[in-house]
């Protein structure tokens, strides 16, 4: 016990020394910004052959330095597994941590951060090799089943197999793509994650169409980026990246018409998002054109989800909860004005 209260103590006090520090300025003087990452989810967050990190989360990233630097490539990528990353962001190893991360209670209350938008709104599903014949969740009785540890994946399984009268061993991983690996090869009985996580993991897997998901969607997994408490000019700049996108798509505004938009277009709200009007980089510490520098180097959220979970992506996942509030989905950002 006197061990886990020295622990935290240290852990706070670093929490409180760099929120002190102020994240901009040490981001300024670093010259980039340290971002927590999966090890590696397609889609979300992976490095290519050439070690060039993608994904959805990856391009949260860089939108957050286009918008500090001026330069989407002024980021650094460090992995974490899901049992580290939260110590790592508030020792301030990292600045922000984009890594399909679950906002819930307990953390946005408990742990020193604050979770700063939804990236992604996904649900926990099941993975099951078709040949077992599998119709539910529910005939899973007495399976195995591999499963990060360290998430709200456990926690959520364990919920729904007992008040279903369900028996299950789980097997446990310290990623996501080993428990993956071992339902791939057998060990398991079924794999259970984010159905987001699950559709990219299963492109990975010796032959992925012997693969299927399980109907039942479990729980709600409002995935998003988060920063340390107590250093509200970051979280805002977090924050309001993520609606710069949103905003952007919403107004048709594209990394390849922006230019032009911003010459001709006599949109007032399309003139506020460039910088042209409005509060432009005011109350941000930011230049007053942070909001064209993300969509130009960036994309808006749009092209961002399409190139890398959607429909120009293997995964090739649709829209669903992740379309604007406008075309029947949850995403909607607050007015840039």
């Amino acid at each position: 016990m006197k061990k886990k209260l020295i622990s935290a103590a240290v852990l706070m006090a670093a929490m409180t020394g760099a929120a002190t520090a102020g994240t901009l300025e040490t981001v300024k003087e670093r010259g980039a910004v340290q971002c927590g990452v999966t090890s590696g989810v397609p889609g979300f967050s992976v490095p290519d052959d050439k070690g060039n990190w993608k994904g959805l989360d990856v391009d949260l990233c860089r939108a957050v330095a286009a918008a500090v630097f001026g330069d989407s490539t002024k980021v650094k990528f460090i992995p974490l597994n899901a049992k580290e990353r939260f110590t790592a962001l508030v020792s301030g190893e990292i600045d922000v941590l984009s890594r399909v991360t679950t906002w819930t209670q307990t953390r946005d209350t408990q742990l020193g951060v604050n979770f700063a938008g939804v990236n992604y709104y996904d649900g926990q599903g099941f993975l099951v090799k078709k040949d077992l014949g599998l119709k539910s969740v529910k005939e899973l009785d007495g399976a195995t089943v591999c499963v990060q540890s360290g998430t709200t994946t456990e926690l959520n399984m364990a919920d729904y197999f007992r008040a279903n009268g369900i028996t299950y061993t789980p097997v446990v991983f310290d990623t996501n793509d080993q428990a993956a690996q071992a339902f791939d090869s057998g060990r398991c009985d079924s794999f259970t994650t984010d159905l987001s996580q699950a559709a990219g993991l299963r492109t990975r897997m010796q032959d992925p169409s012997s693969v299927g998901a399980l109907p039942e969607v479990i729980s709600k997994e409002p995935l998003g980026p988060v920063v340390r408490q107590g250093d509200d000019t970051w979280f805002n700049i977090v924050k309001w990246t993520h609606n710069a996108m949103l905003n952007a798509e919403e107004l048709g505004v594209t990394s390849a018409n922006i230019d032009k938009m911003k010459s001709e277009s006599t949109d007032p709200n399309v003139k506020r998002l460039i910088g042209l009007d409005g509060p432009k980089g005011k109350g941000l510490d930011l230049a007053d054109d942070w909001a064209y520098q993300i969509v130009k180097q960036v994309g808006n959220y749009g092209e961002a989800y399409e190139r890398n979970v959607g429909k120009d992506s293997p995964l090739g996942l649709d829209r669903g909860l992740n379309a604007l509030w406008n075309q029947g989905g949850l995403q909607y950002a607050p007015p840039m004005r």
